[in-house]
């Protein structure tokens, strides 16, 4: 639970904050009310504390020097003012702060609070600036940590595509227009051949006055433009709306990807990435292992129990299943059968982590009723196979065909590749 100090001195405002913050059970605030209450609070966590939100004019600091104590600590500064003042709002942005919040109503509080959790998401996001002006490339950088984004450079087009390359798990690509080798048109353009606005997002800069040059990098593929010169909000909004925008889309495909019971990934997302882990066993000549799990007489659950009780029963080893094979892909493919993609291990090791979780499955109780406290014990049938065959439908049916031989011979067993050979 991440720790952010507080400090404002208005007791209306800090009830409010007081208020919301328990909309956030994530957030522990530390509330001060003076400068040296907030000084005393961070010597005493030090490390510990995030952010800090802090208002600018303070009984024993009217001048914001308990901002310039944290600035200089390198926390990230919200700044919280009664007074729109433009000077001052440059001044403290030039200085470092991550942003500037007239208390105008309930909604700038909970932005503030917002904000951090934005703050918290952007030391995972990485973002490339592709800018062959070096100063420029500093300036945006350095605005960008501000934010806690993880930011990568290149100084052309090429460099760009070989950072790209090198690094899939970038979210956000900013590009100038005039660069050597490569410009940001044909950087674009060669990008979006392969992914597209919902795998990446682009943001064009350029310093020209033509208004035809946005809607060029637009149709070119960019998710959005930036003329220069243009001010620090500007371009943290405009990162922020982008990043946020892809962000949801992610979420509704993971959505799309998901078990509606179970949570885990569905027959859909098991098959687009299998398809992509078994060629590249294929192509690689590595191991791939494939294993098919089904719950010994689960129709005898559903009518004994009542498919209530079946439900709980396959989500609690839905979970399981989680937990232990996080590295792997797991899937609930329909019914009581689940899957697991394991690429890398042999038929051997994979036999050994599944018999291993088979015992422990059936040795734990599952809670099918909380009124009367009635248990449940399960067992497991699983098949495993690491030969590829011409598909990874034709792989998964030979693993399913294990299953079966698992089911002749009493269930509640593992049956692999050598089993089988036998």
């Amino acid at each position: 639970m991440k720790k952010v100090l507080i400090v404002e001195d208005s007791s209306t405002v800090t009830k409010i904050l007081k208020h919301l913050i328990k909309q956030h059970p994530d957030i522990t605030a530390l509330f001060a009310g003076s400068l040296a209450e907030g000084q005393a609070l961070y010597e005493q966590y030090g490390d510990e504390i995030f952010a800090g939100i802090i208002d600018l004019n303070l009984p024993d600091a009217p001048n914001g020097e308990m901002v310039d104590y944290l600035l200089h600590k390198e926390l990230p500064v919200i700044v919280l003012t009664a007074n729109y003042q433009e000077d001052r709002r440059e001044q403290l942005l030039d200085k470092g702060i991550v942003d500037y919040i007239i208390k105008e109503s309930r909604y700038s509080y909970n932005y503030a609070l917002n904000l951090i959790h934005r703050l918290e998401k952007n030391q995972t996001i990485k973002i490339l600036i592709a800018e062959d002006s070096r100063p420029t490339r500093t300036f945006i950088k350095a605005l960008l940590e501000k934010h806690l984004y993880q930011v990568m450079e290149a100084s052309n087009g090429l460099e760009a595509l070989d950072v790209l390359k090198d690094n899939p798990d970038i979210k956000l690509l900013i590009t100038d227009y005039h660069m050597p080798e490569m410009d940001g048109f044909d950087l674009v353009r060669a990008i979006r051949h392969n992914v597209d606005k919902s795998g990446l997002v682009i943001i064009g800069l350029s310093g020209e006055g033509k208004g035809s040059l946005s809607a060029k990098f637009i149709k070119n593929g960019a998710n959005d433009f930036l003329q220069k010169p243009f001010s620090h909000e500007e371009l943290y909004c405009r990162v922020m709306h982008n990043i946020e925008e892809l962000e949801l889309i992610e979420q509704i495909q993971d959505t799309a990807n998901r078990d509606y019971l179970t949570n885990l990934h569905n027959r859909r997302y098991y098959f687009d990435k299998g398809e992509v882990l078994y060629n590249n066993a294929v192509n690689n000549d590595t191991p791939f292992a494939v294993a098919m799990i089904d719950i010994d007489h689960f129709k005898q659950i559903n009518d004994n129990y009542g498919h209530e009780a079946g439900d709980k029963v396959l989500v609690f080893l839905a979970e399981e299943l989680r937990l232990a094979f996080s590295r792997f892909v797991v899937a609930r493919l329909g019914g009581e059968e689940f899957s697991i993609l394991m690429p890398g291990l042999s038929n051997e090791q994979a036999f050994t982590l599944l018999d291993k979780f088979r015992g422990m499955a059936s040795a734990m109780t599952i809670d099918i009723n909380a009124d009367d406290g009635e248990l449940l014990n399960i067992s497991l049938s699983m098949g495993v196979t690491n030969y590829l065959h011409e598909s990874l439908d034709q792989q998964l049916h030979y693993a399913d065909q294990l299953l079966y031989r698992a089911k002749e011979a009493g269930r509640n067993m593992v049956v692999g590749d050598e089993d089988a050979d036998e």
